[in-house]
């Protein structure tokens, strides 16, 4: 079988190969992350760090947002999820590194799910592709403890593995209602 015969679409080999470069950059992280993860905590800049991540997504979604010109009930779909998101960061009782995983692997849901109701648009058979893009998610999230669990200087964590599932989870939901509100914007416009 070709290579291009695998995809139905340019943009499904897209949306598959930036999924595969964001794994691959998650695992080929996994070996400094501990140590730049210390090394930024020993001089106090960890929290400074995940804040200032966090302000870099956060900006970069609403520059992309305000590029479409989304529709109110889009504008307080992405409210609601951006409040959500902030409550588990502030609310979890977890630190700043395995914050991470809410946007490690929130961007990797996306490209899957993305990828799936692409392939799904263009006649192939997908069976929900949400849940599907959810348990993907989780499969690779918990490879990715799987390999810590072979490194000398990281842990397997059960709590892990269900923090990138979490994560999937709430990117899978955040990209339905968004793409729901959008759908709706559009067949109802607000007149003026």
């Amino acid at each position: 079988m070709a290579f291009h015969a695998l995809f139905t679409s340019d943009r499904e080999r897209r949306l598959w190969l930036w999924a595969a470069a964001v794994i691959v950059a998650v695992y080929s992280s996994l070996g400094v992350a501990g140590t730049l993860a210390e090394f930024l905590r020993e001089r106090g800049l960890l929290e400074v760090s995940f804040v200032l991540g966090f302000v870099l997504v956060i900006a970069a979604i609403a520059g992309s947002a305000l590029q479409r010109r989304p529709g109110r009930r889009e504008t307080w779909v992405g409210l609601g999820v951006a409040a959500s998101y902030a409550m588990v960061v502030v609310r979890m009782g977890i630190g700043p590194a395995e914050r991470t995983h809410l946007f490690e692997y929130g961007l990797v849901a996306i490209l899957l799910h993305e990828a799936l109701t692409e392939r799904s648009r263009n006649g192939r058979r997908v069976p929900v592709p949400a849940v599907v893009t959810v348990a993907l998610t989780a499969l690779l999230g918990w490879l990715d403890e799987g390999i810590q669990a072979l490194l000398p200087n990281r842990v397997y964590d059960l709590r892990d593995v269900g923090f990138n599932a979490l994560a999937g989870l709430m990117a899978t939901v955040a990209s339905l209602a968004l793409g729901r509100a959008r759908r709706r914007d559009r067949r109802h416009p607000r007149t003026r």
